[in-house]
């Protein structure tokens, strides 16, 4: 999903009647007023506010998929609890990865979640952080470090699965195409 849906997004669900809010209110009534509300308020660089947290989210998030899955799909081979070749040890390691994958993502979805949702000035700048660093630190300083991991269940029944399957499809889509190359030779 793009930086700027996210945005939006992030920003509609937070909202909610006064009695009732935390944080800030973005006051959008629907996808197309908000992209014109920030476009009017904030022009061009307003859409890609909170990029700045999404973008790394997106890149450890594949590093640590990718690195955990090949070296639990072996550990779960060598444990021979499965069929040598079968599916279910792709399943057994996107499994072990999936939770690796959100142990490292999550600290930057509640971070961008702030980046997106933070009240601006006149010039775009955030008025609750300054970036990435600037909410990493000051959410650990301010609410302690496990307030990073806000929202972990929600993000493992989120993560968890396409991790899962990715790492399954993927793994068997590489044997087939394996086996087709060998076929072909």
């Amino acid at each position: 999903m793009s930086p700027l849906l996210l945005q939006i997004k992030t920003q509609l669900q937070a909202q909610t009647v006064a009695a009732m809010a935390v944080g800030h209110q973005h006051n959008h009534q629907t996808v197309l007023g908000a992209l014109e509300t920030i476009w009017r308020q904030q022009g061009l660089l307003g859409l890609w506010q909170g990029v700045g947290g999404a973008v790394p989210r997106v890149m450890v998030g594949s590093a640590a998929q990718l690195a955990t899955f090949t070296s639990a799909k072996a550990w779960v081979q060598k444990q021979q609890w499965l069929p040598e070749d079968s599916w279910l040890v792709a399943l057994a390691g996107g499994m072990i990865s999936s939770i690796a994958v959100v142990a490292v993502m999550t600290p930057f979805d509640v971070v961008s979640t702030r980046l997106y949702n933070q009240p601006v000035d006149r010039a775009g700048r955030g008025q609750l952080y300054g970036g990435l660093t600037d909410c990493m630190v000051k959410i650990w300083r301010q609410e302690g470090p496990l307030a990073l991991y806000k929202g972990l269940g929600p993000a493992y029944l989120r993560l968890g699965p396409h991790t899962i399957l990715s790492m399954l499809f993927w793994d068997e889509l590489r044997k087939l195409a394996g086996r087709a190359q060998h076929q072909g030779t």
